[in-house]
Parts: structure tokens; sequence; C-alpha cells
């Protein structure tokens, strides 16, 4: 459900008394249902919500992430980025010295004790939690600008789909992240079909529905290239994606690359917003989120509360 969001989560500034922070999270999604917690099954969200929980757990209730983009279960993620707001106490419960600051050097000299920064100990904490072999990462942790909204902020976010046709080497150790394809694609026809599909459009046709939802969305990149082993990759940026549609687009292209439909079609399709059974939405196993962009923080406000306002679908 790329870039999908629930009305549970937290939104706008954080309140009163306390400060919000930014995460940036890596993960592979092979053993994960999905980001959004889920009674019952394993996902990313659950997981770092979990050591949360276990790091404050002398602080008041455990704070809750709100995502960037909430990928389905199998997708995966190197550039994810979410918002936590936690309390004044809980900021406190990071800062404070380095673990082992404070021992005796050489020469009987005790060093002075090492102050740690709260909003950038976070990471390395909840990271120490999960353990070293641990299938969720967050790279890093500071604090948030004034207006950042994870989920509303951003302008743009990017994803990557791997696709191994018969022209490409099979690497086992990349078979979690590669859909491996019994054919060979043509590449210059994907890609005049991605260009064609750029844009300002409603998506309808490529998206499972949702009530309330708008599929009106910008397209404002779609390429496809090999790889040195002859993998090919899609590069997909908009504004925002509603669901599955990562995985349809990609779907519509191998398609085009396999001889099933025309390069014109995909956009044809796009334009009579009937969802229909003319090609096949691609596993989720050969999707990863990348990259999520923000404007100048000066910026970040205003762009939420845009982004917040309902847009309405073309005529």
């Amino acid at each position: 459900m790329e870039a999908r969001v629930l009305a549970d989560e937290a939104e706008g500034h954080p309140s009163k008394g306390s400060v919000r922070i930014r995460l940036q999270i890596a993960y592979d999604g092979t053993d994960f249902s999905g980001w959004a917690r889920q009674a019952e099954q394993r996902t990313v969200q659950g997981a770092l919500e979990s050591s949360l929980s276990v790091l404050m757990s002398r602080h008041g209730p455990a704070p809750r992430l709100v995502v960037a983009g909430r990928t389905d279960a199998g997708v995966h993620a190197t550039g994810q980025v979410a918002h936590v707001d936690l309390t004044e106490e809980q900021l406190r419960s990071l800062t404070g010295p380095r673990r082992g600051a404070g021992h005796t050097a050489k020469h009987g000299r005790r060093k002075r004790p090492q102050e740690v920064d709260g909003p950038a100990s976070l990471a390395r904490r909840l990271n120490g939690i999960a353990g070293l072999d641990s299938d969720v990462v967050v790279l890093s942790s500071s604090l948030a600008p004034e207006g950042f909204d994870a989920r509303f902020s951003p302008v743009w976010r990017r994803y990557e789909y791997r696709v191994g046709d018969l022209g490409a080497l099979r690497n086992p150790l990349e078979r979690h992240r590669t859909v491996w394809f019994p054919a060979e694609l043509d590449i210059d026809a994907m890609n005049t079909a991605a260009d064609e599909l750029r844009g300002l459009h409603d998506w309808a046709a490529y998206c499972k529905p949702r009530d309330g939802a708008t599929t009106v969305r910008t397209l404002q990149e779609f390429s496809w290239v090999r790889d040195q082993t002859g993998v090919l990759i899609a590069t997909v940026t908009a504004d925002a994606f509603c669901h599955s549609m990562v995985r349809s687009l990609v779907g519509a292209c191998v398609s085009v690359g396999q001889g099933t439909l025309s390069a014109e079609r995909p956009g044809q399709i796009r334009d009579e917003r009937l969802r229909g059974s003319e090609f096949k939405v691609m596993p989720a196993k050969g999707l990863t989120l990348v990259e999520v962009g923000y404007p100048p923080d000066e910026e970040l406000a205003a762009r939420a509360e845009q982004t917040r306002a309902r847009r309405e679908p073309l005529d």
C-alpha cells in the first residue's frame, strides 16, 4: 500500500511539551507483514514501537510512529522516513553521559564523562535493542525542523523496482529483492510506455480503490535501465502513490516489454480509469522505497497543510 495512511496516526505539530524527532529507516521487508501495526502480525511499525516501548518503559506511554509511506508486506526500504513525538521526560532519558565514559585513563586521571545528544542517540539505542542481525535499522535520528511532518510534508517519494529477465545474471543473494521473469524484455518499449505515463492524472486504473481516497497523483519520474548484471531497474517518483500503484505501473510496462501490450496501451488504460486484467500487478518483493523528498525547512508547515487538503479528481 505505497504511501497509504490511516486516520489513527498523529497529525500536525507536536503537542505542547513534546519534541518531534525525525527518523531515517531501512528494512528488509521479506519477513514483515508491511509497515502498519496489525494484530498477530509482525510489522515494521510494530517492531520499532516495541523497541520504543522497552526504551521508554519508565517514562510514560510508549510513543507512536508516523511514517512517510506505509509499505505493503514484502516491500523493502532504504530511505523510509518517520517521526515520533517524545515528551520532555522521554527526551531527557536519552541525554546523559555515554556508557563507559568517565573511566580511569592512563596515569590515573579520570576522563570527563561525555554527554550524548538525546535525539541522535535514539537511533543507536533502538538498534541496540533490535540487535546486530535485525532486518530493520534506524539509520539516523535528529531533532525535526519546525513544521516537519513525515506523512504530510513530503513533496515526492521515490521507489525502485528490480526485474531480472532472461538477459540478466541470476544472483541468489538478490532473490529477496528481485523478481525473476522467464522471458526477455524489450527495455526500449518499456521506456516508451513509461515516458507516456508521466504527469498529473487520475490513476484509478492503476490503484486498488479505497473509500473516500483520491486517485489523482503526479507521476514525476518513470524510467528503466539495466544494471551491470543485466537486471532491469525501474525508478518511479511521484508526489504520493495510491494503493498498489507502483507495482501496477511496473506490471503494465513488463507486459509491454514482453509484447502482450503495445507501448501506447498503458496510457490508454490510465485515461479509461477502469481497473481491468490486461496486465498483472507485480510481486511486492521487487519494490524498495529508496528516498523521500522534503521542501526547505521554511516550507515544511505550508506543504503539510497543502497535502492535507483533499485533491479533487480531474475532469
